[in-house]
């Protein structure tokens, strides 16, 4: 049985992004449907696999970042409106028994991610 498991790295200082406040949304046939909010610890990681076990699903899910509210807590001034407030990934699951990380690299002003091992 494979997980879903995600971190972030602040590019902008070089630094693992703790404190990102993660939301993690199911796409259903009735719309999005919020599975679990959680944020990265001091390493960039979230403590635990955002889906596993029998809630790790074939399924499509959107990984909204908030990454303007890590950045203000951190004393960077933002313009307002921020020019990217979230970053939202959506993502596919095509196989349950593999394994998916999602690593989000971040600035204030660009965001770039992939499907890591």
């Amino acid at each position: 049985m494979g997980q879903l498991t995600t971190h972030v790295l602040d590019i902008s200082a070089g630094l693992p992004a703790g404190g990102v406040r993660i939301d993690l949304h199911e796409h259903t046939p009735e719309g999005l449907r919020l599975l679990t909010t959680t944020a990265t610890g001091a390493n960039g990681r979230v403590a635990a696999a955002l889906l596993s076990g029998a809630g790790f699903k074939i399924g499509s899910y959107l990984l909204t970042f908030h990454t303007a509210e890590y950045f203000r807590a951190r004393g960077v001034r933002l313009p307002e409106p921020a020019f990217l407030e979230h970053a939202s990934v959506r993502i596919g699951i095509a196989a349950a028994d593999q394994d998916y990380h999602v690593p989000l690299l971040i600035a204030p002003w660009s965001y770039s991610v992939y499907r890591g091992g």
